[in-house]
C-alpha cells in the first residue's frame, strides 16, 4: 500500500475558497505556471458555473512564501494528489493545469491511478506541450544569469514589467520560478497505459514553449474523448483571454454540474 505523505494545513495548499460555499459545487483544482501562485485564477472565481474553484498555492510563493519550493516532480506530483484526493473526499472532481501546472496535473491523475484513488472527470491542460515530446526549451534556468531570466519571462508574457526592473521583486520571484524549472527540466516522462479521462487541451496560436502541433499530441495520453481548442496569442493567452477560456471549461464540465 502506498505511504501518503503528510501535508499539514489543507488551506495552506487551497487557500483561496468559494465567497459562498455549495457542497455541490465540482471541485476544480488549478495548477499555475512555473513562478505562479494562486492568484493566476483569483479572477475565475464563480466564472465557471457549478464548481468550486480551487487554485492551489505551491510552497515558495505568495501566502507561502518563506517555504522552500519543490525541485522534482515526484515529490511535488505524491503530496498535489494527496491534497487532491484529501479535499475531494470521494466527489467527483476536476483538474486544470496551465504549463508546468499541466504536466503536474497529468502526473497527479496517474498518481491518483497507482493509488487506486478516483480519477477526474476531466483533465484540462493548456500551454504545454504532450508529456511524450522531447524538450527543447533551452538552457536550464538554473544556470541562467538574472538578466538572461528577465528577457526569458519577457518573451513568454504574464510578468509585469514593473516587476522585471525591481531588483527586491526580482528576489523574491526568482527562487521559485528557478525551484519550478528544475522540475520541468528533470523531469523523466514515463511510458503508462493512457488515461481513461476526457481531456481538453487549450492550445494557442503564438506559444514559444508549446507549439500547437506538439499539443495535439496529448491524443495519446487518454482514451477518452480529446478535445483541442486553440486561442490566439501567446503563452499566456488563456489568462488575456479569460472569458473565453472559462466558458469553454463550462462547456466541458456541463453534464458534471447542475
Amino acid at each position: 500500500m502506498t505511504t501518503m505523505p503528510l501535508i499539514g494545513d489543507l488551506n495552506r495548499w487551497l487557500p483561496v475558497r468559494p465567497r459562498v460555499a455549495d457542497d455541490d459545487a465540482l471541485p476544480l483544482f488549478c495548477l499555475p505556471h512555473a513562478g505562479g501562485g494562486a492568484s493566476a485564477f483569483r479572477s475565475w472565481q464563480d466564472g465557471v458555473p457549478g464548481t468550486a474553484v480551487l487554485p492551489l498555492q505551491l510552497p515558495g510563493r505568495e501566502s507561502r512564501l518563506r517555504e522552500s519550493p519543490y525541485q522534482d516532480m515526484d515529490s511535488l506530483v505524491a503530496v498535489i494528489a494527496t491534497v487532491v484526493s484529501t479535499e475531494a473526499a470521494g466527489r467527483p472532481f476536476a483538474l486544470y493545469g496551465h504549463s508546468l501546472g499541466a504536466l503536474v496535473a497529468f502526473e497527479t491523475v496517474r498518481a491518483l491511478r497507482r493509488r487506486g484513488r478516483p480519477q477526474p472527470v476531466h483533465l484540462f491542460v493548456s500551454g504545454c506541450s504532450a508529456p511524450s515530446c522531447p524538450a527543447d526549451d533551452g538552457p536550464p534556468v538554473g544556470g541562467m544569469a538574472v538578466p538572461e531570466v528577465v528577457q526569458m519571462l519577457r518573451r513568454l508574457g504574464g510578468t509585469p514589467e514593473w516587476l522585471l526592473a525591481d531588483a527586491g521583486a526580482l528576489e523574491t520571484i526568482l527562487p521559485p520560478f528557478r525551484a519550478d524549472f528544475s522540475v520541468k527540466e528533470t523531469y523523466e516522462y514515463r511510458a503508462e497505459p493512457p488515461l481513461m479521462v476526457p481531456i481538453t487541451v487549450l492550445a494557442s496560436t503564438d506559444d514559444p514553449r508549446a507549439p500547437v502541433e506538439q499539443q495535439e499530441m496529448w491524443l495519446g495520453e487518454t482514451v477518452g474523448p480529446v478535445r483541442q481548442h486553440t486561442l490566439a496569442g501567446g503563452h499566456f493567452a488563456v489568462f488575456e483571454q479569460g472569458a473565453l477560456t472559462r466558458s469553454l471549461l463550462t462547456e466541458a464540465l456541463a453534464q458534471w454540474v447542475g
